[in-house]
């Protein structure tokens, strides 16, 4: 499972606070995973545990899905701060 230890930091990083954001941080995010996917061609044991991982993640809505924002999630309370999201 060598090929992990290219992934599962992909499943720590953090949303942006922004909103305006999101689209660009998923696109990113996706490119990453999909350029990463052909260039490395990790074994179907790391491709499936890093799958089943991102479904629970964004399946529970825990907040941290890049794929898409829960509807039922509310922002942070950071996301407020006008300073934060102003800039």
């Amino acid at each position: 499972m060598y090929c992990l230890q290219w992934l599962v930091p992909v499943l720590l990083i953090p949303k942006p606070l922004n909103p305006a954001l999101w689209f660009s941080h998923s696109m990113f995010m996706g490119f990453y995973l999909l350029s990463f996917l052909l260039e490395r061609k990790p074994c179907t044991i790391c491709a499936l545990v890093f799958l089943a991982a991102l479904f629970l993640i964004c399946y529970s809505c825990w907040g941290n899905c890049f794929l898409y924002h829960c509807t039922g999630s509310p922002l942070p309370e950071s996301a407020h701060d006008p300073s934060i999201v102003g800039t």
